[in-house]
């Protein structure tokens, strides 16, 4: 069993990603893929007149503050867009592809973050009225069912909450929730830059292992949005996942190369 996380951000190759997953159905692997949305989500709230906001928390990790016009903006581009999309590259390479979003037979649940704390030209504030959360439980008998009948779930970003509301999450942690909850092996989390960086952009100084016990400790030199790739890969291990790999999603074949070793590898 593996799980596949493809990034959202620009410059990853869609092409190479599917070619490569076509490529280990065909060999027989079970797959669930999770994808981000971040740059097409920011895209259609330029468009539409509602640009993103992005917000760092104390604790010096990124995300979007999502009010509730921010969230529909964020549905049409995750599940309306990049799934129905990626569905359909898919199928065009005889996977049978199933699009899903979290919201759907609440496939992942958390409680919603009506209020978060960020900090903002140095001093802390609360906003209010945001449509966040994290995924606290996943539906791993839906998933289940699914791949026995041989379909390869491709999940967007989007959570419900206890109360029912559609709440925005973050794509790496949710993808390491659903590794454990499925007992996979491995999770494949696929960026835009070779693996996990220790002088970001240098690619060169790319960190080929991690060992489990030493995760943590690399959130601090971790840049923007790869500090919760960090924490993601921290998460997955604690629930009982293998491996985890942090891979370049620019390059051919880059999950079969990720499990060759090629990228970050922490186990």
């Amino acid at each position: 069993m593996l799980v596949i996380k493809i990034g959202g951000s620009a410059g990853i190759n869609l092409d190479y990603i599917c070619a490569d997953i076509a490529a280990l159905v065909q060999q027989g692997k079970q797959l669930v893929v999770m994808h981000g949305a971040g740059k097409e989500a920011d895209a259609l709230g330029e468009k539409l007149g509602h640009p993103a906001r992005h917000v760092t928390s104390p604790q010096g990790f990124t995300s979007r503050y999502t009010d509730r016009t921010t969230l529909e903006i964020f549905a049409m581009a995750a599940r309306g867009k990049i799934n129905t999309f990626l569905v359909e590259r898919l199928q065009k390479l005889g996977v049978n592809a199933m699009g899903l979003s979290g919201v759907d037979g609440r496939l992942l649940q958390g409680t919603r973050k009506d209020a978060i704390r960020i900090v903002e030209n140095g001093r802390q504030r609360i906003l209010r009225d945001d449509y966040t959360g994290r995924v606290e439980q996943v539906n791993a008998d839906l998933l289940r069912a699914l791949l026995e009948r041989g379909y390869v779930p491709v999940i967007a970003p989007l959570a419900i909450s206890y109360q029912g509301d559609a709440i925005n999450i973050d794509g790496d942690r949710a993808a390491a929730m659903i590794a454990g909850a499925l007992g996979a092996e491995q999770l494949v989390i696929l960026t835009n830059v070779p693996g996990l960086l220790r002088n970001f952009p240098d690619e060169s100084s790319l960190i080929a292992r991690i060992d489990k016990h030493r995760v943590e400790q690399t959130i601090d030199f971790a840049e923007g949005r790869m500090k919760k790739k960090v924490l993601g890969a921290t998460e997955a291990l604690a629930l009982g996942v293998r491996q985890v790999i942090f891979a370049d999603g620019r390059i051919e074949q880059p999950i079969q190369r990720a499990l060759e070793g090629k990228g970050t590898v922490i186990e």
